[in-house]
C-alpha cells in the first residue's frame, strides 16, 4: 500500500507542480498508471476553483480564461510544450528530421501557432459550457491521460534515450489501461446517479470523448510511426481541448 502511495505522489510531482513532501520515497517506475487519477485531481481542482469564481459573479468568459491558465500553471507547461514540440515536428517535410526538430528546445513558427490554437480552443469551449464544469473540467483531464496511456501502451516509443522511455518501460497492459478506464467510468457513474435525467447524454459524451482519446495518440503514431514524450503530452493536450468542444454540442 505505502509502495502505492509513493508511486501515486512521484506521479504528482511528476505530471503538476504540486509540492510534494520531501520525506516520501518517491517511486516513478510506474507512474504513467497513475496519470489519468491526476488528471481527473487536477481538472477536480480547477473545477472546484470555477466554482469559487462563479460565486463571486465572475464573467464566464474571464473564469474560463483564469482556468486555462492555471491549468498550464499547475502542470507547469509539461503537456503544452510537448505539443509544441510534436506541432514543429510535423511540419518538417523530411520524416528523418522531425525527432531531431522536435528534440530542439527552441520554439518555431508550428510550435508557437498550435500553442495559442490550443488555448482559444479551450477558453471558447469552456465559455460555451454554463453548466457541470467541474465535471466537465475533471473528466477531460482524466480521459487526456487515458488517452496517453493507452499510447504507450500500444505504440512503439521511438527515441531511445528520450526521457519518455520509463513509461514504457514500467507499464503492465492490460491492467495499468483498465485501471484508468475503470476510475473515469466511475465518475462517470457517478454523474449519472446524480443526474439521473441526463444519463443518455452522459453516456454518449463519454463514448465520444474515449474515442477522441484513442483516435488521438493513433493519429500521432500514423504520422511519426510511433510515439516520443512529446506526442505524449500532445495527446493530452488535443484530447482536452476537442473534449471540451464537444461538450459545448447541446444536442449530445
Amino acid at each position: 500500500m505505502l509502495l502505492n502511495l509513493n508511486s501515486l505522489l512521484a506521479a504528482l510531482t511528476f505530471y503538476t507542480c504540486i509540492p510534494v513532501s520531501a520525506n516520501w520515497q518517491l517511486n516513478f517506475a510506474r507512474i504513467a498508471r497513475w496519470a489519468p487519477i491526476v488528471g481527473l485531481g487536477v481538472g477536480g481542482g480547477l473545477g472546484a476553483i470555477d466554482f469559487g469564481l462563479a460565486w463571486l459573479h465572475m464573467p464566464i468568459l474571464v473564469r474560463s480564461g483564469l482556468v486555462v491558465v492555471l491549468w498550464i500553471w499547475w502542470t507547469g507547461g509539461l503537456h503544452l510544450d510537448g505539443a509544441m514540440d510534436a506541432a514543429d515536428g510535423l511540419a518538417v517535410q523530411d520524416p528523418e528530421r522531425r525527432l531531431l526538430v522536435m528534440s530542439d528546445s527552441v520554439t518555431g513558427a508550428f510550435g508557437a501557432m498550435v500553442a495559442v490554437v490550443i488555448i482559444l480552443l479551450k477558453t471558447c469551449a469552456l465559455a460555451e459550457i454554463p453548466g457541470d464544469r467541474l465535471w466537465v473540467l475533471g473528466l477531460a483531464a482524466g480521459w487526456s491521460r487515458w488517452g496517453q496511456v493507452l499510447a504507450i501502451a500500444l505504440y512503439p516509443y521511438l527515441k531511445v534515450q528520450g526521457k519518455g522511455a520509463f513509461h514504457q518501460k514500467g507499464l503492465r497492459v492490460p491492467g495499468d489501461i483498465l485501471l484508468g478506464l475503470a476510475v473515469i467510468l466511475a465518475v462517470t457513474g457517478c454523474q449519472i446517479y446524480l443526474q439521473p435525467a441526463h444519463w443518455l447524454s452522459i453516456g454518449s459524451r463519454a463514448l465520444a470523448s474515449c474515442g477522441i482519446a484513442v483516435l488521438t495518440g493513433y493519429y500521432f503514431h500514423r504520422r511519426l510511426g510511433g510515439h516520443t514524450g512529446d506526442t505524449y503530452g500532445a495527446v493530452v493536450e488535443w484530447t482536452e481541448a476537442f473534449i471540451l468542444c464537444l461538450w459545448t454540442i447541446p444536442s449530445l
